[in-house]
């Protein structure tokens, strides 16, 4: 999937501001912005568009120290545990889990994170 800013998707993937970088949503869809199905399936999708988002400012998935899961089904909590024990080191990243109704293009998760930066570019935080 393309982390070119558009018309369609106005939006920076991800900017940095001081020792932070920001990450936009990410949402569990393919390429041609279909929903990825299955549950574990659409948390991983999601957390690779923010792997990919936070590239765009030199970062990897060991920088962030803030993620929030939208999610429009409250029972894929315990899937995104899994998920974030296996790729999440201690100290982990806080986190916060949210229901929300809908989602653009039908996804099931949306992930948005915040990342520890220096000098413009990401270090592991901790």
């Amino acid at each position: 999937m393309s982390t070119t800013v558009t018309a369609q998707h106005p939006y920076t993937p991800a900017v940095i501001a001081g020792d932070l970088a920001f990450v936009s949503g990410a949402l569990s869809v393919d390429e041609n912005y279909a929903p990825v199905p299955g549950r574990e399936t659409a948390l991983d999708a999601a957390m690779d568009r923010t792997r990919d988002r936070l590239a765009t400012v030199g970062g990897s998935l060991a920088d962030i120290v803030k993620l929030t899961y939208y999610v429009t089904d409250l029972s894929l909590r315990e899937e995104a545990n899994r998920q974030f024990l296996t790729l999440f080191a201690e100290p982990r990243p806080a986190r916060t889990f949210v229901e929300v109704s809908k989602l653009p293009y039908g996804a099931t998760v949306e992930i948005d994170a915040i990342a520890q930066v220096h000098n413009g570019s990401a270090t592991t935080a901790g």
